[in-house]
């Protein structure tokens, strides 16, 4: 398994967080988030929105889900008690891959979660992330919720708190280096 560990103090989380620039930028997800915890399963029409907020490429294959298929999928997501059930069922829906089932899990599910994403793991130790599975997220999931728990934060500030130190710390790999560009990992 992989190392994950903070790569700054932890007393540091609250001030990471609160640079986070476009805090307003979660607003729709927190609200699609709220609609989907009340109704018990996320509509198509969330679901586009959601997956935007994340990857806003995905759009056109998000698109072509059938309406009862996202809503028995995150029905499925926010019922069952079966953690490799509730994220993996998401990845069923076309344009869902890991990172987009951690938004749906983060916003929408009562338990905390936190979102996969490139930025969140670099400032967790991790400089190149291993195939996503069910072990990898989970133990990412267990971190963060240690993390949380241990600094009194909730997984949203925890999760701007990553993303934020990410961007403001981590460099971009040279173009000569011969890898991929970081510009075109992560949108949020």
């Amino acid at each position: 398994m992989t190392q994950l560990a903070l790569r700054f103090p932890g007393h540091q989380i609250a001030y990471w967080a609160n640079r986070f620039a476009d805090a307003s930028s979660d607003d729709d997800a927190i609200a699609i988030g709220s609609r989907m915890r009340a109704e018990g399963f996320l509509t198509k029409t969330d679901l586009l929105r959601i997956s935007a907020w994340k990857s806003p490429r995905s759009r056109r294959h998000v698109a072509r889900n059938e309406e009862e298929f996202v809503r028995a999928a995150t029905r499925t997501a926010l019922s069952t008690r079966d953690e490799r059930l509730r994220i993996e069922v998401l990845t069923l829906l076309r344009g869902v891959d890991w990172p987009t089932a951690s938004v749906i899990l983060h916003f929408g599910h009562v338990d905390p979660y936190p979102i996969l994403d490139i930025r969140a793991l670099w400032s967790l130790g991790v400089a190149s992330p291993p195939v996503y599975d069910f072990p990898f997220w989970w133990e990412y999931t267990e971190v963060c919720r240690r993390v949380a728990r241990r600094y009194s934060c909730t997984m949203r500030v925890l999760d701007r708190a990553l993303w934020q130190y990410s961007k403001e710390r981590q460099r971009k790999p040279s173009r000569s280096s011969g890898t991929r560009s970081f510009a075109r990992r992560s949108t949020r």
